[in-house]
C-alpha cells in the first residue's frame, strides 16, 4: 500500500500513548497537540508523526496542510442508521404540541418505523443506508455503531442486521452492529409482553448468533417500554451468546437501570438526560462509558445530559448522534459537538475527546481508532483552513471537514 505524508500541519491534535484507552474527568479538558507537524501513514496505519523539522523528505503521496488541522475521525457510537421512510408528520405533530409519548400512543414512533421497515425489502434498505453512511463520512465520521430495532419480528430484525453486515463488507467506515430487538413491544404483544421477550430470547438471539450478525445487545430500558427486570433478563440471555450490553437508559425517567447495566458489565449507557446520585456512584465503580445524545435533546426539546456533573465527578464521557428517523434525524457529529458546547457547557477539547477516543471506547475499538497513536488505523480528518480547533464547534452551521482519510 502507498505511503502518505501530511506535512506543515498547523495543529495535529488528539495525540495519545497506546495505553491511553479513554479520557475522564479533568483530563478531558486536555487535548495533546503538536504544532507545525507532519504525519506519515504506511500500510493504512499511522507510522510516525512529530515536528516538521523531523519529517521524511518524500512519500508516495504528499498533502500540504498549511493552516489546517488534523484530528482523528469521529467515532459515532450510537445510531439507528438503517431505517425505512421518514417521520416528518410526527415532527409536525411535535410542533403542534404532541409529546413523544402521545405520538407513540397513536401508533407513531418506533412502531411506525417498524411497520415501514417490514414493508421494505433488504436491497432498498441497504441502498438508503449506504447513502447515509456516505453523508456522515463527509461530516468526518470514520467509525459508527448501527442498531437494529425497527424490525420487532424475527424476520425484520434479521433483515436489518444482514443489511448492517453488508454495509460492513462494502463501506470504508469501521462499523459495529447492535441487536436492539428490545426497542419496543409490538402491537400484537401489547397484552403479552412476556411472549415477546420469549420470542426475542428463544428465536431472535439464536438466529442472530448462528449468522454472527451482532457485536452488542441493547435494550430500551424506560418506563412504558422495558423494565429493569426485563432488561436484566434480556442482557443475561445476550451474554450467553457473547453480546456485551450497550443500553438506552434514563432518557425520560430514572428507574434505577444504570446500576443494573453496570452489574451486567455494559460497555456503555446511553442517553442519561436524567441522572441520580446512585447512578454516578455505580458508574464510578465500573468500566462503563456514559454516552450523551444531544441531537435527540434538541429535536425532542427534552433536557440535555448533565455533562458537567458527570465529567466533574471524574467520569469519562462520550458523544454520539443517535441518528434515527424519529428523534434525531441527523448524523452530523459536528452539530452534536456544537450542541454539547452550547447547551452542556463542554469545552472544545472535551467534545473532541468525547467524539474520538471515548467514542471509540464505547464501541470497543479504542485499541484501533480514536487517537493519533503510532500503529493505529489512519482514520483522519483534515480540516479546512481554520484559526483554531475551537472554531469547529463555534461555527455550528458549517462543515469544515475538507478531507476524510480512512485506512490511510
Amino acid at each position: 500500500m502507498k505511503s502518505l505524508l501530511i506535512q506543515h500541519i498547523q495543529s495535529l491534535a488528539g495525540i495519545r500513548r497506546s495505553d491511553e484507552l479513554l479520557v475522564k474527568g479533568v483530563a478531558m479538558k486536555h487535548l495533546p497537540q503538536e504544532e507545525d507537524a507532519f504525519l506519515l501513514i504506511e500500510n493504512g496505519r499511522i507510522h510516525s508523526f512529530g515536528k516538521m523539522e523531523a519529517a521524511p523528505e518524500r512519500a508516495d503521496e504528499m498533502i500540504d496542510a498549511t493552516d489546517k488541522m488534523v484530528i482523528p475521525c469521529w467515532c459515532d457510537s450510537h445510531t439507528h442508521l438503517v431505517y425505512a421512510g421518514s417521520r416528518e408528520a410526527e415532527f409536525v405533530g411535535k410542533i403542534n404540541g404532541l409529546s413523544y409519548a402521545e405520538i407513540a400512543a397513536r401508533g407513531g414512533g418506533i412502531l411506525n418505523s417498524a411497520l415501514l421497515l417490514n414493508q421494505t425489502d433488504e436491497a432498498e434498505l441497504y441502498d438508503s443506508a449506504l447513502q447515509r453512511l456516505e453523508e456522515v463520512k463527509n461530516f468526518g465520521t470514520g467509525a459508527i455503531e448501527i442498531k437494529s430495532g425497527y424490525g420487532l419480528t424475527v424476520e425484520g430484525e434479521l433483515k436489518m442486521l444482514r443489511v448492517i453486515r453488508k454495509l460492513k463488507e462494502n463501506s470504508p467506515l469501521t462499523i459495529k452492529a447492535t441487536f436492539l430487538g428490545a426497542h419496543a413491544y409490538p402491537i400484537e404483544y401489547k397484552e403479552n409482553r412476556k411472549g415477546y421477550r420469549d420470542l426475542l430470547i428463544q428465536q431472535m438471539l439464536p438466529a442472530i448468533a448462528e449468522e454472527g450478525l451482532a457485536d452488542f445487545i441493547d435494550v430500551f430500558c424506560e418506563q412504558g417500554y422495558f423494565t429493569v427486570e426485563d432488561t436484566e433478563e434480556i442482557l443475561t440471555a445476550g451474554a450467553k451468546y457473547g453480546l456485551r450490553p450497550k443500553v438506552h437508559v434514563n432518557q425520560f425517567n430514572i428507574i434505577d437501570g444504570i446500576e443494573a447495566c453496570v452489574k451486567h458489565k455494559a460497555l456503555s449507557v446511553d442517553h442519561l438526560e436524567l441522572i441520580a446520585e446512585n447512578d454516578l456512584i455505580a458508574l464510578k465503580n465500573s468500566n462503563t462509558m456514559p454516552v450523551a445524545l444531544p441531537g435527540c435533546s434538541l429535536f425532542l426539546r427534552i433536557p440535555y445530559t448533565p455533562a458537567r456533573r458527570i465529567i466533574d465527578e471524574g467520569l469519562p464521557f462520550a458523544l454520539a448522534t443517535d441518528y434515527n428517523p424519529g428523534s434525531a434525524p441527523s448524523g452530523n457529529m459536528n452539530l452534536v459537538m456544537s450542541l454539547a458546547c452550547i447547551n452542556m457547557q463542554m469545552s472544545p477539547e472535551e467534545v473532541i475527546n468525547a467524539s474520538t477516543l471515548n467514542g471509540a471506547y464505547a464501541m470497543g475499538i479504542e485499541g484501533e481508532l480514536g487517537s493519533i497513536t503510532i500503529g493505529k488505523k489512519a482514520n483522519l480528518i483534515l480540516t479546512q483552513k481554520i484559526p483554531s480547533l475551537a472554531y469547529l464547534p463555534y461555527s455550528f452551521g458549517s462543515n469544515l471537514v475538507e478531507r476524510v482519510i480512512l485506512h490511510g
